[in-house]
């Protein structure tokens, strides 16, 4: 079956076409295939185009809708490829929001870069907020997958190394930018600070060589004053329970919105308790006003205590209650009432001699977790129990040996006793005192204006730093980090910390979730299409959420047609 065109002449002389819906029949007596007119649709230059569009919707109905789309569409128009525009538009916009296109553009005016630099940076941070992967593969990601304005030509991996090498070089001018425009965004409260560490390992069994280092903890050559230290990728205490593997360790201070404002990197042997200075010594430029700094008991020695309280700053800071110190054990032995805060926070402060401590102690209780703490307290006595049940009847070594199994278990050492005959016993007394602190965690200020309540509510707010490290571990791929140079592993930690600043002020102007928000975003497409005429690419129709997502940011929504 096909479209049959037939010419006549009129009265005039000119030459006017006829269409008509034909096929051919064989007749079989004649033995020769005869043109069968179905439908005449008249003049060519009267055509009814509308009424055309209706027979050929009407006989779409009828086919499977791939046939009916194949059946539909002009014969010479190829459909190429489709990429997912949705998610790093938004990134996209809220980068160029953030000023940071415009300062990364600035700072490559001086130096002998390509101005794609910043672009192909963009891309390795959209590529950990979209889909994380090794740098090899996110060229790949880029080039086939994805569509990033302004970066059209193939990116290789070397590329991304020279631009990772420059973000090393311009992190401190950058991150200052960066918390400047971030606050202005989002008009942040930078009255708390919040500071945390975590450790990340590689899958490897060597660790780096020493090389020499500044105070610091930062690489300086031969010739200048040094002390030789552990490599970057070294090995530490591991907060992901991988002793066993080499290690680095990364700190981050956040808002009470839980806007990460900068990140860091440090060899991971480094001890958590002098980190916080450097941070503030870092963040000291940044013309912030008031500053309480909020961390947790591995930062509560008394040099941090000074140096926190340094030009007028303070601190809110985790006490360790189990340390057996005489402010802890002071603070415990006040009587007093607690006061209800918020959900099942109760919160009671009290007041030391001045001999033990001029800051202010606040007892913070809550009901469910002294609920739980009981249960956990239960199981682990059960455990011992049954683990000792019998050994009177052991050789004095078979305890021994026994109690030395038990002392590598710290949930049941803690109320393992031994009496002087060797004898092993469940410590009664332990477990007494354990129960004092169910549900009890200890804080301590230096401000003497913040009210007990905001003390206890503003350390609770601690745990967004802790939900930014959930994050940086499970939906950026913080690890595995695929670089051994510790310029790149740095480098790495940035676009991580720059992904997540992201993704945070995502959260926070549509108050969904990144993962929520991102699989709404990447069901929008482009589709390439070519044709006689040319090639141009059209984006998929906006659905309701995803037009709700962009009004929430302030975005505008992308051209249906890009070329």
């Amino acid at each position: 079956m096909y479209v049959k065109r037939s010419t006549r002449k009129t009265a005039g002389g000119a030459t006017v076409g006829y269409l008509q819906l034909a096929h051919n029949e064989w007749d079989p007596a004649a033995k020769v295939s005869r043109t069968k007119v179905l439908y005449s649709f008249g003049r060519e230059d009267q055509l009814d185009v509308a009424g055309i569009r209706r027979l050929v919707a009407a006989l779409c109905r009828l086919l499977e809708p791939g046939d009916g789309l194949a059946a539909a569409a002009p014969a010479e128009l190829r459909f190429l490829e489709s990429r997912a525009l949705g998610g790093a538009f938004v990134l996209d916009g809220l980068w160029r929001k953030l000023g940071i296109d415009a300062a990364m553009r600035r700072m490559l005016t001086t130096t002998r870069m390509e101005p794609r630099v910043e672009r192909i940076l963009f891309a390795l941070v959209a590529n950990r907020a979209l889909a994380p992967s090794s740098k090899l593969a996110a060229t790949r990601w880029i080039e086939h997958d994805v569509v990033i304005d302004g970066l059209d030509a193939p990116v290789v991996d070397e590329s991304c190394y020279r631009a990772m090498d420059w973000l090393i070089d311009v992190e401190p001018q950058l991150a200052r930018i960066v918390f400047d425009n971030t606050a202005d965004l989002l008009n942040l409260e930078v009255d708390l600070l919040f500071f945390d560490t975590t450790s990340t390992y590689f899958e490897t069994g060597d660790a780096d060589a020493q090389v020499g280092r500044d105070e610091r903890g930062v690489p300086v050559t031969d010739g200048e004053t040094a002390v030789k230290q552990a490599g970057f990728r070294t090995w530490g205490k591991s907060k992901d329970s991988r002793g066993d593997l080499p290690q680095i360790v990364v700190g981050m201070a956040v808002t009470r919105d839980g806007i990460p404002v900068r990140c860091w990197a440090w060899p991971g042997n480094t001890a958590d308790s002098a980190l916080i200075r450097q941070v503030k010594d870092d963040m000291r430029d940044w013309s912030l006003a008031r500053v309480v700094w909020v961390a947790d008991r591995g930062f509560t020695s008394a040099e941090n205590r000074r140096y926190l309280q340094k030009a007028g700053g303070h601190y809110i800071l985790g006490e360790k209650l189990r340390g057996g110190t005489p402010e802890a054990e002071a603070a415990l032995s006040r009587q007093g009432r607690y006061r209800h805060v918020a959900d099942n926070l109760q919160v009671k402060e009290v007041r030391l001699h001045s001999d033990l401590a001029d800051d202010r102690f606040v007892i913070c209780f809550n009901p469910d977790a002294q609920v739980r703490d009981a249960a956990v307290r239960a199981t682990m006595v059960t455990i011992l129990q049954d683990m000792i049940d019998g050994s009177d009847k052991l050789t004095r070594d078979k305890r021994a040996e026994l109690r030395g199994v038990i002392s590598t278990k710290p949930g049941l050492k803690r109320y393992l006793r031994t009496t002087p005959g060797g004898l092993l016993r469940v410590d009664k007394k332990a477990i007494d005192a354990e129960a004092n602190l169910d549900g009890k965690f200890l804080l301590r200020c230096s401000d003497p204006k913040l009210s007990a309540e905001d003390i206890a509510l503003g350390y609770k707010q601690l745990l967004e730093v802790e939900r930014g490290w959930r994050d940086m571990k499970s939906i950026i791929d913080m690890r595995p980090v695929y670089h051994r140079a510790e310029d790149r592993i740095r480098a790495h930690v940035l676009l991580c910390w720059l992904a997540l600043l992201l993704i945070r002020i995502a959260e926070t102007r549509t108050g969904q979730t990144w993962t929520t928000i991102r699989d709404e975003l990447q069901r929008l497409h482009l589709g390439t299409f070519t044709g006689p005429a040319g090639s141009f690419r059209q984006r998929t129709e906006l659905t309701a959420t995803q037009k709700k997502i962009l009004t929430a940011l302030g975005l505008p929504e992308p051209r249906r047609i890009f070329e």
